[in-house]
């Protein structure tokens, strides 16, 4: 059976070898970066871990469509890269609206993933965050006359009262986005968050991302649509 070498996350062991028992195609990035998740059995601890892997280049890729390559004796670290090994922060399938940025709707799984855990007080940390996140995204990028001051710019609390001011979010979303400045801060300070005001906090975040980021974008995607029919 093939092999792997990594460090062992089930008894801490360095560089440890695994005997690779198994293996599950989980798709392909780059049109040829295979990846699978493979079941590895510590040769220390003798206890099973699921590491996900992908190639390292694509002249290995033909070689790992076959099945004789997962019954020889390779090492797999010649041929892939060990990205991760599947754990309890996996059970969060929830991820951020549709058209969020990239930086925002990672900071978003991550407070998903920490609700997932039962780590209420890093959730709302963490929702506060895309918050502060989101709302510098509207602020504009130079000075201008009546734009924001310096406090406005760095501190969220007078941040949130110019947007709303100057109708750059709209007025609906004001007691969404003070819950989750205050709860996050209760979160970051307090540590005072139950799991039900986790709970809210995810759902008023993504209400939000939904109202700045997802619905502009289907509006700009549907008047291209009707702007192409009417060429047609």
């Amino acid at each position: 059976m093939p092999t792997l070498t990594h460090d062992c996350p089930r008894c801490s062991t360095k560089k440890i070898t695994f005997d690779v028992i198994g293996r599950n195609f989980i798709g392909t990035d780059n049109d040829w970066q295979d990846k699978y998740e493979v079941p590895a059995v510590c040769r220390h601890c003798k206890s099973a871990t699921v590491f996900v892997i992908f190639l390292i280049n694509h002249f290995s890729r033909s070689k790992y469509k076959e099945n004789t390559a997962w019954v020889s004796s390779a090492n797999l670290n010649d041929h892939f890269f060990i990205m991760d090994y599947v754990s309890v922060k996996d059970n969060s399938t929830i991820c951020a609206p549709d058209h969020v940025p990239d930086d925002v709707a990672v900071i978003f799984r991550e407070g998903a993933t920490c609700l997932s855990l039962a780590c209420y007080n890093a959730a709302g940390a963490m929702f506060r965050l895309v918050l502060d996140m989101t709302t510098k995204s509207l602020l504009p990028s130079t000075d201008q006359e009546g734009g924001p001051n310096r406090a406005q710019r760095t501190r969220l609390y007078d941040r949130l009262a110019w947007l709303f001011e100057t109708g750059r979010l709209p007025a609906p979303l004001r007691e969404i986005a003070d819950c989750v400045r205050e709860d996050g801060n209760d979160a970051a300070h307090d540590g005072s968050l139950a799991k039900i005001d986790a709970e809210d906090l995810l759902d008023f975040s993504r209400v939000l991302l939904e109202r700045v980021y997802t619905e502009p974008q289907r509006l700009i995607e549907a008047r291209a649509r009707r702007e192409d029919r009417r060429r047609d």
